[in-house]
C-alpha cells in the first residue's frame, strides 16, 4: 500500500516551513526586473485548470499592459481552444517565462479573460496580422525562481542538446497518433507550418 498525503500538515511534517526570502521575494504587481524579463522572453508556459500550453514568438510577444496587468497574444493555430475554454470556466492561470541562456525563470499567477479589444490586439500584431483575440491576465503574484532546475537539467548547455535523428519527427509522431497517411501528413504539416510563420513574420 502506498502512502499518501492527504493535508497540508502531512506536507509540512516532511517538507518543514519555507525559507523567508522564498517568501518575501514575491510581489503583487510587476516592477522593473518582472518588466525586463517579460520583455525579453520569447517563450512562456501558460497553465490554465486542466492543460499546460507553450507559447513563443518574437521577445517581448506578452505585452505588460501595466504593473498588474499582461496581454498574451492567441496566434494561429489548431483551434483546440484548450486554455482558452478552460480560462472561460475557471479565471485562474499561472505563467512561467524563460529567456535563453537565463537560469533563473519568471512566475507570474492571476486570473485571466479573453479580449477582442482591437485597440488591444493591434499592439499585439505579427507581422500587420492580429491575433484573433488576447488573453489579458490581472497579475496576483509574480516573482523570481531560482535557477536550480534549469542547471540540474543543463538545459542550456550545447552538449545537452538532444540528437534529432534519434527521435522521429514531429509529423511521423501526429500522423501515427492520429492515424493518418505519415507521408501525406507530413507534406501537410511541413507546409502549414512555414506558411503560418512566414505570415507572422518568422524566417
Amino acid at each position: 500500500m502506498v502512502d499518501h498525503i492527504t493535508s497540508i500538515d502531512a506536507l509540512r511534517s516532511i517538507y518543514g516551513d519555507p525559507a523567508v526570502a522564498s517568501i518575501d521575494k514575491q510581489l503583487d504587481e510587476l516592477d522593473f526586473h518582472c518588466r525586463t524579463f517579460i520583455e525579453n522572453s520569447p517563450f512562456m508556459v501558460l497553465g490554465t485548470v486542466g492543460d499546460v500550453s507553450p507559447k513563443g514568438d518574437h521577445p517581448g510577444f506578452v505585452k505588460v499592459l501595466n504593473g498588474k496587468t499582461l496581454g498574451i497574444p492567441d496566434r494561429k493555430g489548431n483551434n483546440r481552444l484548450d486554455s482558452l475554454k478552460n480560462v472561460i470556466v475557471d479565471s485562474r492561470v499561472a505563467l512561467i517565462f524563460f529567456i535563453p541562456g537565463i537560469n533563473e525563470t519568471l512566475r507570474v499567477n492571476g486570473h485571466g479573460k479573453i479580449s477582442t479589444d482591437p485597440k488591444i490586439l493591434k499592439i499585439m500584431h505579427a507581422n500587420g496580422t492580429l491575433p484573433l483575440s488576447a488573453l489579458i491576465v490581472h497579475v496576483e503574484e509574480a516573482y523570481l525562481h531560482c535557477a536550480k532546475a534549469i542547471l540540474r537539467s543543463k538545459l542550456w548547455n550545447r552538449e545537452s542538446q538532444y540528437d534529432r535523428e534519434n527521435l522521429s519527427p514531429g509529423a511521423t509522431i501526429i500522423s501515427d497518433h492520429s492515424k493518418k497517411d505519415s507521408d501525406e501528413y507530413t507534406e501537410y504539416y511541413q507546409n502549414a507550418m512555414e506558411k503560418m510563420l512566414e505570415d507572422e513574420g518568422h524566417k
